[in-house]
Order: structure tokens, then sequence, then C-alpha cells
């Protein structure tokens, strides 16, 4: 009988388990460099932001993606930012330079996911920084677009500096 219990619940443990993972939120198409599915951008704000960006990839080549959701949960931000970055594959496939930005707007989460490339432009610490810095307080102020749009500034500024040639030394 005790076994049986033991089964019992092993079973019940693992079906929950496989339930509670399917719950994950689904990563959605990648249709615009701005994916608000939170209704928080007005259709101004939107093309403004694609705008940018669309011209920052044009000149420079880097891909940066915007994507709104109400919440990741279960998954915590980090996880479904990966999610996201694995399944859309953001920048080019030779180079590997996509940039993802991620906002879960009732959870109060921001992610910045960094493809390989442009590690060295936006170091873990760079993204925390532009996220508390031009982010969040735009946020607490109602300013999602302003936010989103500073940080994509300064996110592009890094990125630009990055492919900079090291200065020629000047003889003595």
């Amino acid at each position: 009988m005790h076994t049986l219990r033991l089964l019992l619940a092993a079973w019940l443990w693992v079906a929950l388990g496989t339930a509670w993972a399917q719950d994950v939120l689904p990563v959605p198409a990648l249709t615009a460099r701005v994916i608000d599915q939170t209704g928080t951008l007005d259709t101004a704000q939107r093309s403004a932001l694609e705008a940018k960006l669309a011209a920052f990839e044009q000149a420079s080549g880097p891909q940066i993606v915007v994507l709104m959701v109400p919440s990741t949960q279960p998954e915590d931000i980090s996880s479904y930012a990966q999610r996201v970055a694995d399944s859309w594959k953001i920048g080019r496939r030779e180079v590997g330079d996509g940039l993802l930005i991620v906002v879960a707007k009732n959870d109060r989460r921001v992610r910045i996911e960094v493809a390989k490339a442009l590690e060295g432009a936006v170091p873990d610490l760079a993204a925390r920084q532009i996220i508390d810095r031009a982010i969040t307080p735009a946020f607490r102020a109602g300013d999602f677009a302003g936010g989103l749009s500073a940080a994509v500034d300064t996110l592009m500024a890094r990125i630009k500096g990055e492919g900079l040639p090291l200065p020629e030394a000047r003889a003595p």
C-alpha cells in the first residue's frame, strides 16, 4: 500500500510539473522590430521607434527588436528573453549581432538580451545601467515610449562605438 501511494505521488508530481511547463508564455511570431502585446504604445510611438531601429539596422547592421508583453509568468524574464532570442535569431546570421529588449509590463521587469557579437559593446553591467538610468525612470513617470527610445539611443551609441578602430599611435 505504501509503494502504491509513493507511485501515485510521483506520478502526480510529474503530471503537475509537465502541466506547469506547458503553461509558459508562447514565443510570438517576429513580425516587426517593435511588438507591443500590451497596447501601451500608440501607433505614432511604435512607428517612430520602428523607423529609428530600421535606420540603425540599415546604416550599421546590428538588429535591435523590442518586445512588450503583459507578463512572462510563470517564467522569469531572463528565461523568457532567452527563449525568444533563441527562437527569433535576431541579427545577421554570419555575425550574430542581435539585441532584444523585453518588457514584462505587469511584472515591472525589463531585460536586455545581447547576442555574442555585441557583448563587448553592451556587457551585462551596461545593460543593467541602461535599464536603471534610461528605462526605469521614464517607465515610472508613465513614459514608456520615451524610456524605450532613450534606451535604444544609448544602445545604438554603444554599438557604434564598439566598431571604431583604435587610434593610431603618434610618433614622438
